[in-house]
């Protein structure tokens, strides 16, 4: 009687442990959330619209100083690459952050730019932004984050 119920207890008890790890599992599979990444197909295909997206720090004090800096510099220079569409910029005064958002035809008319061309333009924006803000020693509008979006 005893060796039965030692039996009737450890079965149950198997069954238990397995209906919990059952649950965990689906648990698990119905909380998971398919992100589906850019395939290197999609990065390889040089005629696909691409958004590159730019965050940055900006200050409530220095947004206008980065407004007149980017208009200076940036825009005339985007104005006149091969492939460029727009070019739309956002500000969150809560979190004193900028998001430029910047179309282009295709991600080899991006791409295709020399380094060197992009540094030029860079620094006289931050030569600028320096000039425009009264601070001499550093960007005052750093990139948080940079990156780029393809359409689905």
């Amino acid at each position: 009687m005893k060796s039965s119920l030692f039996n009737i207890f450890t079965r149950s008890r198997s069954i238990s442990i397995w209906a919990f790890f059952t649950a965990l599992v689906i648990f698990f599979l119905i909380n998971v959330q398919a992100v589906l990444p850019s395939t290197t197909s999609d990065l390889n295909n040089v005629h696909t619209t691409v958004i590159e997206y730019l965050r940055l720090s900006v200050s409530k004090e220095d947004r206008e100083a980065w407004l007149a800096a980017e208009k200076k510099s940036w825009e005339p220079w985007l104005k006149k690459q091969k492939g460029f569409v727009k070019r739309e910029i956002f500000w969150d005064p809560k979190n004193e952050e900028a998001l430029l958002l910047i179309s282009w035809a295709s991600r080899s008319d991006w791409k295709n730019i020399p380094q060197s061309e992009i540094d030029k333009v860079q620094i006289a924006f931050e030569k600028l932004a320096m000039n425009l803000t009264n601070k001499d020693f550093i960007n005052p509008f750093p990139i948080k984050s940079q990156g780029e979006f393809l359409p689905q």
